[in-house]
């Protein structure tokens, strides 16, 4: 009976509880080489068309960039379809993702679908596209710039913190938060804000052949739905993105299309990354 117990121990036991303690660490390893394996796609040569995508909020543009990149493998490449769903984000990274846009345009042809929102950053983001399309429920614009800023010297008092800071030069505390700011530092900030402004507005009607002139009707902050922005010349078309696809295959005279495929474990990744984002900017942004 012993020895069957010790046989069982060795046998069963054993592995079991080595299993249970290294689990999760068997886990990662093996996720680590699903997406090793299946992260950088093979070669299609007859790939013809692309899907890329910009969703949630803009914080940078790096994750943009490696789809461009990635499009390289594909040499058949004849057009893009550029999904968005994107609230906007950080000015710098959205011009940037706009660059790229209104580079690779030139190119091949880059058709933007409105999924949910392509407002603020994600206007700038997709507006070279050489057609955009959005879906009678998306909301479009929030042309505009806008800093935030906090004054919490009253709850520092309050808690018995004081702040201390050694500057070179008047203007390197604007924006601080450990007090109010002062009249010429807003002026100062205030001017910053309207040359960006200035150069958002300037930029759409270039890109969308309107007159600068009335930006107040496009501009100024304003989201408007899908109609309207149609109206306004914001958009080119309200649809949806089986008509964004039969647009693009036009431009790129494709007849049959053969997609880009993503590896099942990059995509259920950029899904799950996506969702987390989405979920942080609404933690930090939802009105308590």
């Amino acid at each position: 009976m012993k020895t069957i117990k010790k046989i069982f121990g060795i046998f069963i036991v054993k592995p079991l509880e080595f299993i249970q303690k290294y689990f999760k660490t068997f886990v990662f390893l093996f996720i680590v080489v699903l997406i090793i394996s299946s992260g950088t796609p093979k070669k299609d040569f007859n790939a013809n068309l692309a899907k890329i995508y910009l969703k949630g909020p803009i914080f940078e543009s790096e994750t943009f960039m490696a789809q461009i990149e990635n499009l390289k493998n594909f040499p058949n490449l004849k057009g893009i379809l550029l999904i968005i769903d994107s609230p906007g984000g950080a000015l710098a990274s959205s011009v940037e993702i706009a660059d790229m846009v209104k580079e690779l345009n030139e190119s091949i042809p880059i058709v933007t679908y409105v999924q949910g929102a392509m407002a603020s950053g994600s206007y700038y983001a997709g507006m070279y596209a050489h057609t955009i399309v959005a879906n009678r429920g998306a909301m479009i614009g929030s042309i505009g710039v806008i800093m935030n800023g906090y004054n919490i010297k009253d709850l520092m008092d309050k808690i018995g913190i004081q702040s201390q800071s050694l500057k070179a030069g008047e203007y390197k505390e604007a924006g601080t938060i450990t007090r109010q700011w002062s009249d010429t530092e807003r002026i100062y900030l205030q001017n910053m804000l309207d040359k960006q402004y200035k150069m958002f507005i300037n930029d759409v009607a270039n890109a969308r052949n309107l007159d600068v002139k009335n930006y107040k009707n496009f501009a100024e902050g304003k989201i408007f739905n899908s109609y309207d922005a149609l109206n306004l010349g914001l958009i080119d078309l309200v649809g949806t993105q089986i008509n964004a696809i039969n647009i693009l295959k036009e431009l790129s005279n494709v007849k049959d299309i053969v997609w880009v495929k993503q590896g099942i474990i990059d995509s259920y990744l950029k899904k799950m990354t996506t969702q987390a984002i989405n979920q942080v900017f609404y933690n930090l942004t939802k009105i308590q």
